[in-house]
């Protein structure tokens, strides 16, 4: 099998929405990923995986413009990101979402104006509409109406989660990015998470990639895993990798953790 890369050819015709190609990242003399090549194609949902200190939040970060490249490049929905300056930057912006690990919710605004800051930025409505966005997509991620008028403080962890996701959501994206986004949830918490983005990717007709070391979501909502693996990333479907030849990707998926996550899909 190849040291990087795809290990299947899955695409069946689809677009890809995110490529990358030849992706170094540093800082410093410290090299995070070299030569690193990724797809991800419409309509599916990726789990990025990897052990401590392999940079999966780096990547991500890098992919979303938060970090530079050092070399390589990204394209997004077909556009090389390096090229985004300006209205074309915002309007690539507006066709993704991105929920971080910890909400990053404004915790002196409610939800309602939370979701409606990206709205504002980018479509440029009147309030009354502004209002009624929010609220849809209140609904859309299961949250009771009234939580619209709440500030982040007032929510449990889970319903901050779903929050983060509807400001996300706010401006009908194409491609959607998650940083952990079942990290601190129990396990009926969890699972009903991945139930509500496997639902809204498959409605919605959303990209997903998704960053977590949960066995049970990769098990449960995705399509393939990318895994980081010295320095570049491997990518498969869940059976290909639990044939994968590497000694990290034999302890994780075989590991007890990883037999009991398989277990609880049968």
């Amino acid at each position: 099998m190849p040291e990087g890369g795809q290990l299947v050819d899955h695409r069946d015709g689809r677009d890809v929405v995110l490529r990358l190609r030849g992706v170094r990242t540093q800082f410093g003399d410290n090299v995070i990923h070299d030569k690193l090549d990724f797809d991800v194609f419409r309509g599916e949902i990726v789990g990025l995986v990897g052990g401590s200190g392999t940079g999966k939040s780096v990547l991500l970060r890098t992919i979303i413009g938060l970090n530079q490249v050092t070399a390589g490049t990204i394209e997004m929905l077909g556009v090389d990101t390096a090229t985004l300056h300006g209205r074309a930057e915002r309007a690539m912006q507006a066709r993704t979402g991105v929920q971080f690990q910890d909400g990053a919710l404004f915790s002196s605004l409610t939800v309602s104006e939370n979701i409606i800051v990206p709205v504002r930025e980018h479509a440029g409505l009147d309030e009354e509409t502004m209002r009624d966005i929010a609220a849809l997509k209140i609904a859309l991620v299961g949250l009771p109406p009234d939580t619209g008028e709440k500030k982040p403080s007032e929510l449990s962890g889970g319903m901050r989660k779903r929050a983060s996701l509807a400001r996300a959501l706010a401006l009908d994206a194409e491609l959607l990015f998650l940083d952990e986004p079942t990290a601190g949830l129990d396990p009926i918490g969890a699972a009903h998470y991945d139930e509500l983005v496997k639902g809204l990717s498959r409605s919605l007709g959303l990209t997903v990639l998704m960053v977590t070391h949960d066995l049970d979501s990769l098990n449960a909502v995705c399509d393939r895993i990318a895994v980081l693996l010295d320095k570049r990333v491997v990518v498969g479907t869940m059976e290909e990798l639990l044939v994968y030849d590497h000694p990290w990707v034999r302890e994780y998926f075989h590991g007890p953790r990883g037999r009991a996550a398989r277990q609880e899909q049968k």
